[in-house]
């Protein structure tokens, strides 16, 4: 799910050419809170992280999930 995530936030930065870094700011958040994201340093961003990205970009959280590979993930049983 981690690889869904980072691929998510590297398209949507694409889609609105912005950095990483301006989404850390719009975001409310460190860079180093999307720095550690993106480079697997922190494999599950909580709920709250994806909410404030959300929020940065404009999109419902639904928005964010609304992809064929987060649809394709399959679910994970502990």
């Amino acid at each position: 799910m981690w690889e869904c995530v980072v691929r998510r936030i590297e398209e949507l930065c694409a889609q609105r050419n912005i950095s990483f870094r301006h989404l850390a700011y719009i975001s409310g958040m460190s860079p180093s809170t999307i720095t550690n994201i993106l480079n697997g340093k922190s494999k599950n961003p909580g709920v709250v992280t994806i909410k404030k990205i959300c929020d940065g970009l404009d999109i419902t959280f639904m928005d964010f999930f609304d992809t064929d590979y987060f649809r394709a993930l399959e679910q994970e049983i502990y």
